[in-house]
């Protein structure tokens, strides 16, 4: 079994609520805007890290995070990148690699909305946004999202909410 904390579109800002969090993960998964290269150097102080740049990201990020991360993990089958649409919609970038070769996990961020849903024309394919757990966007509530994933199944999936944006 594989614990992940999955965040989003940080701004440059964590807090203690979001270490606290994944202070027991053993990854952690950001979905880009990460904001600063010091996010994401305490963020793989806690544990392995995982991640895509955003469309806020600067070349120091971009030279560590790439635009499209594909992984396995656990035997999941795991696609992730920053700007990506989701089922219905899917952003042109990935489109075609959605379309050829579904992932089992489709990981994206950029909305700054929360979502978690399936797509059925696609083997099953499970669609994750984490939402937002920086300060700077529209959302009201800051959001990120926790798993397991044991034998290539996600499970344990849990919605934590940070508290509002203020």
């Amino acid at each position: 079994m594989l614990k992940i904390g999955l965040l989003s579109d940080t701004h440059s800002y964590l807090d203690d609520q979001i270490l606290r969090h994944l202070s027991d993960r053993d990854e952690i998964w950001h979905a880009g805007d990460f904001g600063s290269m010091e996010v994401s150097d305490r963020l793989q102080q806690l544990a392995p890290l995982r991640g895509v740049y955003g469309n806020i990201d600067d070349a120091a990020i971009r030279q560590v995070h790439p635009k499209v991360n594909r992984f396995e993990a656990e035997g999941l089958d795991v696609l992730m990148t920053h700007i990506g649409g989701y089922p219905g919609k899917y952003h042109p970038d990935v489109r075609n690699i959605i379309k050829q070769h579904p992932p089992q996990l489709y990981i994206t961020g950029h909305s700054h909305i929360l979502k978690i849903m399936t797509d059925k024309s696609l083997k099953n394919l499970l669609h994750i946004n984490p939402g937002a757990a920086g300060r700077h966007g529209f959302h009201k509530v800051r959001t990120m999202v926790k798993f397991s994933i044991t034998d290539g199944k996600v499970q344990d999936l849990q919605v934590v909410e940070l508290g509002k944006r203020a």
